[in-house]
């Protein structure tokens, strides 16, 4: 424990002392075509040299000239989040008349056979196991591409692919260079879109392109380069900030070995980057938006078997038409989080966060396009800056068919010189089947407190940060974790290894009918300071059906409605909104 105290006190002492540094980047130095044409000198550089015989360099007993490249890039997999599933552990049916006769197939009597794939099943490509592939059976990835693992194709026996010639380029013994990339469509039909008083509906469409350049010396430096296009067509109500971002740069960041400790390498990575932590609650990459959300800023991390340190500071990326965006300089997110992995299916999170907001009035909210006052949250006369620190924990896992989390928050600090006293509580209990169509059942309950009393010289509405609220409060993101009792469930099935279907319930309640009823972009949509329209927001269902089509191929159908309780009702009569959607994804 010492020495991880050291560790997070050399990781917090490298954050402040290279911070500077982030301040003299230029936006135009963050252009995609400067970045690529860099990487692509330095590469062909050194396959240029590559005939010239050199001494072996030795750095504290490290062979720098032997790098294992199994082991590059250090890449961290994807935190396990709340109501987690897990893959099926029976073959599937061949057919509907076997599923509703729960007749299984006889030609698969050992559970890892079967098909994987509808393309699997099509071709009758039956396989002995799981095939090993980089990215998740499913058409959301909230993973950043930077932490997708190649590594399996150093062995020569892996399974070919079509894209495998771009990915893993090695040019000599020193230099790996990687591209990949992915795109999707999303069709979008909106009833009561926003809870907006006239009962407008919305439909639309979502397009979006993301492609990468990855560049590695030896383990030590890294380049990583991501272009995005987001656009939208057609909508009937203004586009969210969230779904149009028009050639821009999603990640562009240099990762720098400083040494190791204890046998496991130290980092710190320069740039623009996705932060992903945890459950997600608060820290996330929003996947299901069609620009993700970034930061840029300055981070350190350390990893081995046991533990995992992070320490950042970063501002914000604000979406700008027409131009390249820029970070928000008005605001400062910095932390430090900490994971133990007991084993692979229990974990610990420890974390300090802390968020300066100093935007002026009538600034534009990240992540949307609404147009909010720098206030309290729950007030709407309190303008003023604000500093809050969020002190949490996590434990989650699974033993034999129980499943398990709980996360706790707490906030302090200071707003337009109140006292902030603000926290949530996430926990939920879960049971694996192991019956056939692979069920696995999730009860949850949900807090984040509000603010009933303007007066009394305190905040206490919790402050979501950046949240993947839709994965956890409903699909149709109206309701954030701010103000809030969320009483839910979610049964997911997977009648075949290729099918995904997921089911969800929620009853949500005000935490305090004075407060506001915040979307899950943290805006205030409906408030009754009066609390007479009572504290039942309603009941909402989120139905989704994922396709596994093939390797590179995802198809994604969802449907979600939110029943409008006395609390909407007062506010907006008759307003009921549901959401439709369909999406299709390719990764490569």
């Amino acid at each position: 424990m010492n020495s991880l105290i050291r560790l997070a006190f050399l990781l917090t002492t490298s954050i402040k002392s290279t911070a500077n540094l982030i301040a003299k980047i230029t936006k135009r130095s963050l252009m995609l075509c400067l970045c690529l044409a860099g990487m692509a000198g330095l590469v062909f550089q050194a396959h240029a040299s590559n005939n010239t015989t050199s001494e072996t360099t030795v750095d504290n007993e490290t062979n720098w000239s032997a790098t294992d490249w199994s082991k590059v890039p250090p890449v961290r997999p994807m935190p396990r989040p709340g109501k987690f599933a897990k893959p099926p552990a029976r073959a599937g049916y061949a057919s509907i008349v076997d599923l509703l006769a729960d007749v299984q197939p006889e030609y698969f009597p050992d559970p890892g056979r079967g098909y994987y794939s509808l393309w699997d099943q099509i071709t009758g490509n039956v396989r002995d196991t799981r095939p090993v592939s980089p990215y998740p059976p499913f058409a959301l990835m909230p993973t950043s591409q930077f932490d997708i693992d190649f590594r399996y194709l150093e062995n020569p026996e892996h399974e070919k692919d079509i894209f495998d010639p771009i990915k893993r380029i090695h040019f000599g013994d020193d230099w790996l260079l990687s591209f990949g990339g992915s795109f999707w469509y999303r069709y979008m039909h909106e009833t009561d879109s926003r809870l907006n008083a006239a009962g407008r509906n919305n439909d639309y469409h979502l397009i979006r392109t993301r492609v990468n350049a990855d560049l590695w010396y030896r383990d030590n430096v890294r380049l990583f380069a991501e272009f995005i296009d987001a656009r939208s067509f057609g909508p009937e109500l203004a586009p969210l900030g969230i779904d149009r971002n028009h050639t821009d740069i999603l990640n562009l960041f240099a990762d720098y070995k400083v040494g190791n400790i204890n046998n496991s390498p130290l980092y710190m990575r320069f740039g623009r980057q996705e932060l992903i932590f945890g459950s997600q609650r608060l820290i996330s990459t929003l996947d299901w938006a069609n620009t993700r959300r970034t930061f840029q800023g300055i981070k350190s991390f350390w990893r081995n078997e046991k533990w995992d340190v992070d320490a950042f500071w970063v501002r914000p990326m604000r979406t700008e038409k027409g131009d390249f965006d820029n970070w928000d300089r008005k605001r400062d997110f910095f932390g430090l989080w900490t994971t133990y992995k007991h084993d692979k299916d229990h974990l610990l999170d420890l974390y300090f966060l802390s968020l300066n907001d100093n935007r002026p009035a009538n600034g534009v909210f990240f992540g949307g396009t609404d147009t909010v006052l720098s206030v309290a949250p729950g007030r709407t006369t309190m303008l003023g800056d604000s500093n809050v620190h969020t002190l949490g924990g996590r434990v989650v896992g699974d033993y034999n068919r129980i499943l398990y989390e709980i996360e706790g928050m707490y906030q302090f600090g200071q707003w337009s010189n109140l006292d902030v006293s603000a926290f949530a509580v996430a926990t939920g209990v879960g049971y694996d089947f192991q019956m056939p169509l692979n069920p696995i059942l999730w009860l949850r309950y949900d807090f984040a407190s509000g603010d009933g009393n303007p007066n009394d010289g305190n905040v206490n509405t919790f402050n979501q940060l950046f949240p993947f609220g839709h994965y956890y409060l409903g699909y149709i993101d109206l309701i954030g974790r701010q103000n809030i009792h969320d009483f839910n469930a979610q049964l997911t099935l997977h009648p075949k290894r290729w099918m995904t279907f997921l089911a969800q319930y929620h009853r949500y309640y005000l935490a305090n009918k004075r407060d506001f009823l915040y979307n899950a972009g943290g805006v205030a949509l409906l408030g009754d300071p009066t609390g007479q329209s009572g504290s039942h927001v309603g009941d909402g269902i989120d139905f989704l059906v994922n396709i596994h089509v093939a390797r590179h191929h995802d198809v994604l159908v969802g449907y979600s409605k939110l029943f409008s309780g006395n609390f909407i009702e007062n506010q907006r009569p008759g307003i009921n909104p549901d959401l439709f959607y369909v999406q299709y994804n390719f990764r490569f």
